[in-house]
């Protein structure tokens, strides 16, 4: 039995609640450090290029999907101009609060349902961002870049890098060679999984019911299209930032393991 969106959210939200504090204990007092220290970033050559390629610098940024904020305090330190977080669990904007104090950046951070974000947002960003392991958890994407456009400007530009949908037709972690293809890429049902939100080792543990979904290459670039808005590029890469499919690095025969891809609102046509 499907479950509503709503329903979907808020089951997804008591997960990621639950499993703050496990990910504060991994790495919250090392990230306070680390953004302590002038200048720490946490961005990679690849989203840095393609921010700055964006003119990233006075720019107004919204990040979905935030999580710990520490992606968006580093596009402030980029010289962003307002940067505002979403994220649906509370507990990890907790974290996001201190990192941002601990970098001394003046960062924006709202909970809620990500298709919900109030309309005072509307038209506000020059840039929308989204990184890894965000879009998995949206029940359709085609409502997800709904809400995009209408948070961007006119002429405003998402950005998404983020991990290749062919990975979900391997477990994560499954490190055995060759590769053993377990899910269909076609996937229409969501995953549901109670082992836990342990991306860094894996290691599972009884959690409350969570829920994500797989969307292919061509559903994300229609659920672009189908909001209007136009793909300016689309890259795919052979490194894994997603902390869980590393071992397919190490394949001899490479595979397309992260992408990012770039599209904008148009601009708005007055009459002559």
């Amino acid at each position: 039995m499907s479950l509503t969106r709503q329903q979907y959210v808020a089951a997804n939200r008591e997960s990621w609640n639950e499993s703050a504090p496990k990910h504060a204990a991994r790495n919250q007092e090392q990230l306070i450090a680390d953004f302590a220290a002038p200048g720490h970033s946490c961005l990679d050559a690849i989203e840095t290029a393609q921010l700055k390629a964006l003119g990233v610098t006075g720019s107004d940024v919204g990040q979905l999907c935030c999580n710990n904020g520490q992606e968006l305090v580093s596009v402030k330190g980029l010289g962003a101009a307002r940067c505002v977080g979403f994220d649906n669990a509370d507990e990890f904007l907790d974290q996001a609060r201190q990192i941002a104090a601990a970098a001394g950046q003046e960062v924006e951070f709202h909970h809620g349902d990500i298709h919900e974000i109030p309309q005072h947002f509307d038209a506000c960003f020059d840039i929308l961002y989204v990184t890894i392991g965000a879009l998995c958890w949206m029940p359709k994407l085609v409502d997800f870049f709904a809400v995009v456009d209408r948070l961007l400007h006119p002429g405003g530009a998402i950005l998404v890098y983020e991990h290749h949908p062919i990975l979900a037709m391997w477990d994560p972690f499954d490190d055995v060679d060759p590769p053993l293809w377990k899910h269909s890429y076609f996937k229409q049902d969501p995953w549901v999984d109670t082992d836990g939100l342990d991306y860094f080792d894996g290691e599972s543990y009884e959690s409350k019911p969570l829920y994500t979904f797989q969307h292919t290459l061509s559903e994300i670039f229609m659920a672009c299209i189908d909001n209007g808005l136009a793909i300016e590029s689309f890259a795919e890469y052979d490194h894994d930032q997603s902390l869980s499919y590393g071992h397919l690095e190490r394949l001899e025969a490479k595979l397309p393991l992260s992408y990012t891809l770039v599209a904008r609102k148009q601009e708005e046509v007055t009459g002559s």
